[in-house]
């Protein structure tokens, strides 16, 4: 039987707005397993806009748009939290629960996604701060550990489900050059395994240094860079 060949990710002349505010016309964008994909432009360019209409916070306004399974012209509000169970997101600011050690904010994911088995969920959790390198401190609270750290839990966070698809909203942007480093070796790894990534940044010295398929939002349209 051949492998899906589909992609994960899919637009073709799609319209994506803010509001009532026209952002991109005609965007035709494909995103297949294990490709690592950059989004860059000029801060209020529509990258973020592009990647809250793939989670379902946008509505697609116009044109064809399918994420996984999800169609997202049409897409029910019933079906939105369905649909980002099919992919991890992991946000510049990190987004932890600073009231609960780096379990608890792992364990209130996997309970608010459906899982009830207590010695699966531990399992699942170890795995994931194992593969982030932070198998030793589960028990801390976010601001017992350093930033790269944070992002790093926030990494393992994204990855509990086996998600197909990591969304990553300027994840170095608080992050010095050096821990920066890091968590893009770090998402390179997760890449290898198979997980697809797009990345927003206007970090291009990163880009450089780790280079891939780079899109760039420009002028009300999106376009590769060659």
């Amino acid at each position: 039987m051949e492998p899906d060949k589909s992609p994960v990710v899919e637009f073709r002349d799609a319209d994506i707005t803010n509001g009532e505010i026209t952002i991109l016309e005609n965007l035709n964008l494909e995103i297949h397993q294990g490709e690592f994909v950059y989004l860059t432009g000029k801060v209020g360019c529509g990258k973020t806009t592009i990647v809250r209409t793939i989670t379902g916070e946008n509505p697609l306004s116009g044109g064809y748009g399918r994420v996984g399974d999800f169609l997202l012209a049409g897409l029910k509000k019933k079906q939105i939290p369905y649909l980002r169970r099919t992919m991890g997101i992991i946000f510049q600011d990190f987004q932890l629960l600073m009231d609960r050690s780096i379990e608890d904010n792992l364990r209130f994911v996997l309970k608010a996604t459906g899982w009830k088995d207590k010695a699966r969920m531990e399992k699942r959790i170890y795995q994931a701060l194992k593969l982030v390198g932070l198998s030793t401190k589960g028990h801390k609270l976010p601001h017992q550990l350093s930033g790269g750290e944070q992002q790093r839990t926030a990494i393992a966070r994204a990855l509990l489900n086996e998600p197909q698809l990591l969304l990553a909203d300027e994840p170095t942007g608080n992050l010095d050059e050096e821990t920066a480093h890091g968590i893009m070796k770090l998402l390179f790894d997760i890449n290898r395994t198979g997980t697809a990534i797009l990345m927003v940044t206007h970090n291009m010295a990163l880009v450089k240094d780790y280079p891939a398929r780079i899109l760039t939002v420009s002028d009300g349209t999106c376009s590769e860079m060659r």
